[in-house]
């Protein structure tokens, strides 16, 4: 894939790092910026306006739903791969309603992240295949 500009927002530095490698190794060169704070997310978006939001849920200040409404409102041009623990049906079709592109449940990021990744950049949804023993994909697919 072509060098894009990412904001990571995850305020676990050993799983952000993790996060960090996955993108490094999918995307050739891309402009990473980190932080650990859902406020500080929304004003970053707003100054680099990032091809690619990857964002967890739990976040200080703003918790990742908040601020990705914020961010959308003013940056509707950037995909959100949401990427968290949380893999209740109710948030995880809250997120696609605010306008994600994507959800991860962080436990599954060893198998689906790089396919996540690959699927919001190239303009698809992706969802967590498992989370609870639910199937998010058929709750989704009135959204879709």
């Amino acid at each position: 894939m072509d060098s894009i500009t990412v904001l990571l927002v995850e305020d676990n530095a050993a799983f952000r790092q993790f996060v960090r490698n996955t993108i490094e190794n999918e995307i050739s060169s891309p402009k990473i910026t980190e932080t650990s704070d859902g406020l500080v997310a929304v004003q970053l978006a707003l100054e680099i306006n990032p091809d690619l939001i990857v964002l967890d849920i739990g976040l200080p200040s703003l918790n990742g739903l908040e601020a990705a409404k914020k961010i959308l409102t003013s940056s509707a041009a950037s995909k959100i791969l949401f990427l968290s623990q949380e893999s209740s049906k109710d948030v995880v079709q809250e997120a696609f309603k605010i306008g994600a592109r994507g959800y991860v449940v962080k436990s599954d990021a060893g198998r689906e992240l790089t396919t996540a990744l690959r699927a919001v950049l190239r303009g698809d949804r992706f969802v967590s295949s498992r989370g609870e023993g639910l199937d998010f994909r058929k709750g989704l697919r009135l959204l879709v």
